[in-house]
């Protein structure tokens, strides 16, 4: 499926419809579909995402971006281990971060993690699980709304993954909720 959507995208069969919409609220419906796996593998979810952050954009791209990620954190985060997301206003910019505990991706890994068909070696479970094709449509639908993405790892100690989408819905109110 992720295959065929960075086609689509890449070929410019689908275009992005924006539509303002509470981030917040998508952020927690997403997460809220691994509970069974946070729960089997016991992992501890802390979060801070505040209530009416309201973006525009293409909300269906968006979930992509967010499941792409939290998927990526729960197979790589062992058992008992945290997974953090929150979400901050940084000048003209929404950030959201979702960060783990996981394996973590050494530094010759990151330079190019975000493209087509990349794979950590010696890693056995993307080799049986992933296409290799997550990360790069998550950079791209996060460059087709004019946003950003950073990636900070280190193995042994997890990751950390912040998107950056243009904060141009006025009057986002910052109180925070949790899950």
């Amino acid at each position: 499926t992720n295959v065929l959507k960075l086609n689509k995208l890449e070929k410019q069969q689908i275009f992005p419809k924006t539509e303002e919409y509470d981030l917040g609220e998508q952020l927690c419906d997403c997460l809220l579909n691994y509970e069974n796996v946070w729960e089997n593998k016991n992992i501890e979810i802390e979060t801070d995402i505040a209530e009416d952050v309201k973006v525009h954009a293409d909300e269906e791209l968006l979930s992509l971006v967010w499941n792409n990620l939290f998927s990526n954190a729960f197979k790589f985060t062992p058992e008992g281990g945290e997974i953090r997301v929150y979400i901050k206003e940084i000048k003209d910019y929404i950030e959201i971060t979702i960060e783990d505990t996981g394996i973590g991706i050494s530094k010759e890994d990151q330079e190019f993690i975000f493209k087509r068909f990349a794979q950590v070696e010696g890693n056995s479970a993307t080799k049986s699980s992933s296409s290799g094709i997550g990360l790069t449509l998550v950079k791209y639908i996060a460059d087709l709304h004019g946003g950003y993405i950073r990636l900070e790892s280190e193995p042994g100690k997890g990751s950390k993954f912040t998107i950056g989408l243009p904060d141009i819905v006025q009057g986002n109110d910052n109180t925070s909720k949790n899950v």
